[in-house]
């Protein structure tokens, strides 16, 4: 392998797209372009977002007189496709049609990335990976079941952030992520809340599905009466789904998914945004609540992440409900750009092997239901 691999890193998420241009492990430009709801609103599916998108990556190649041609590696977060192991995968076909399709059962922005990469890869002739997509399943048994036979909860959680900054904390106590039982929190557009149990994910809020906390673009969990109630209003499934991902939340409530605009509401008094964003705080330590019994109440540590972690009264929050259950630690924003390109230079230097896109799920079903 060459040096100074040029790598460019796409990251699409609920709320912007950050994009980064690597040489082998340096982080020379990274840029993040913010999405208000209103905006993305326009587009009547997550796919529809795809030139918008691409035009985020060519405005920031641009910008730094460069080209894709410019390029060796396309990297992109992904999603959406059949559930799949941990690791880096190679971006094919078969994995962009899927992913497209949401093969999976959830669509989430993060599914623009491989197919952005892809786009991008096969125009310019480049190899193309993704790492650690949002649906990388190791969920136990128990957590997958449901009251309703042959419905099951579906691995859906921000991976790449969570796995990152596990990793980090733990080489910071000195010891591997495999050793320890951490509830790891990623917290900004979307919200999931995980279990990692020595080194795997084995339970977690599905946040683009409607579980755990609302945020500032999803409605969180609801008791399904309600929702029946809801759509007995008049309002349409279709406007349900967009709520899943897209116009729940703050999204609902303020007509904005700039967490910004609502913390400062909150801050000058406003009684609503006061409510709403202490409610979210409240939603986050009860999802905490519950990942510390799917550990037994084994927890080396509750690691907050993600972009709203730059508001401290969420961290202070935290602290006061659930600083009994374990030592918190607060990493503000995430290493999903750094994690992407450190996983797929150890690819590309031989140190660890590419996953290929099964074109299956990792859980297929209990024994009982065959």
């Amino acid at each position: 392998m060459k040096s100074g691999m040029k790598m460019l890193i796409i990251n699409p998420g609920s709320t912007s797209t950050k994009v980064s241009y690597f040489e082998d492990e340096k982080n020379v430009y990274t840029e993040s372009v913010f999405h208000d709801a209103p905006e993305l609103l326009k587009y009547p599916t997550t796919n529809d977002q795809m030139p918008m998108r691409r035009q985020v990556i060519l405005d920031f190649l641009r910008l730094h007189d460069m080209s894709p041609a410019d390029m060796d590696v396309f990297v992109g977060r992904g999603g959406c496709a059949y559930s799949q192991k941990s690791g880096v995968m190679e971006i094919d076909e078969q994995l962009v049609r899927d992913t497209a399709a949401d093969k999976g059962g959830s669509d989430h922005p993060a599914k623009l990335g491989v197919m952005l990469a892809y786009a991008l890869g096969t125009e310019y002739g480049r190899p193309m990976y993704t790492v650690n997509p949002t649906n990388v399943d190791e969920l136990c048994d128990y957590a997958r079941l449901t009251g309703i036979a042959g419905v099951y909860r579906r691995a859906q959680t921000h991976v790449l952030n969570q796995k990152g900054i596990a990793a980090i904390h733990a080489k910071k106590l000195g010891k591997r992520y495999e050793e320890l039982n951490l509830i790891v929190c990623h917290v900004d557009g979307g919200i999931t809340v995980t279990a990692h149990k020595e080194g795997r994910m084995i339970d977690s809020t599905e946040g683009a599905g409607g579980d755990g906390p609302f945020t500032p673009t999803r409605l969180g969990s609801i008791p399904v009466m309600e929702v029946l109630q809801y759509l007995d209003q008049g309002h349409t499934t279709a406007q349900m789904r967009a709520m899943l991902s897209r116009s729940g939340g703050f999204v609902s409530h303020f007509g904005t998914s700039d967490a910004a605009k609502v913390h400062a509401l909150a801050e000058s008094g406003d009684e609503k945004a006061v409510t709403v964003w202490n409610a979210m705080i409240y939603q986050l330590c009860k999802s905490i609540g519950s990942m510390a019994s799917a550990l037994e109440g084994r927890v080396d540590g509750i690691l907050l992440t993600g972009g709203l972690m730059r508001y401290a009264d969420i961290s202070e929050g935290v602290k006061a409900r659930c600083g009994w259950i374990a030592p918190i630690s607060c990493y503000p924003g995430e290493c999903e750009q750094e994690a992407m390109a450190d996983a797929v230079l150890e690819v590309l230097r031989g140190q660890r092997q590419a996953n290929r896109y099964t074109g299956a799920p990792v859980f297929r079903g209990f024994a009982w239901d065959k």
